[in-house]
């Protein structure tokens, strides 16, 4: 009987998989800005999240910045409830999965 049970060793592989290529991202677009980044805690997942609390026209920025520069997929936009939306794109890179995230908020006048 085969089980499907992921150990402790695939695992903390995939994980460092994931922080060497973040090393490598970052190494390579210093001069980007700063978002946040999470290891995911199964598969090669690398996921970058830009803060929403920005101006919607700076978030978009940041965001269009990364995907360009890491060559992710085409961007998805999700309407969400009230005034928000969260920008998506994602690609494989280097055997590890990296996703990239905004929340948008609209301002008072309806600008993004």
């Amino acid at each position: 009987m085969s089980s499907s049970w992921t150990g402790q060793a695939e695992r903390a592989a995939w994980q460092r998989r994931a922080a060497a290529e973040l090393a490598a991202i970052l190494e390579a677009h210093s001069g980007l800005p700063l978002i946040s980044w999470t290891v995911g805690p199964a598969g090669s997942v690398l996921a970058g999240r830009i803060s929403g609390l920005a101006p919607a026209p700076q978030v978009r920025e940041v965001f269009a910045a990364w995907r360009t520069e890491l060559a992710l997929g085409e961007e998805r936009e999700d309407q969400m409830s009230g005034r928000m939306s969260w920008l998506h794109a994602a690609a494989r890179r280097h055997d590890v999965t990296v996703r990239l995230a905004a929340a948008v908020f609209e301002d008072e006048d309806g600008d993004l």
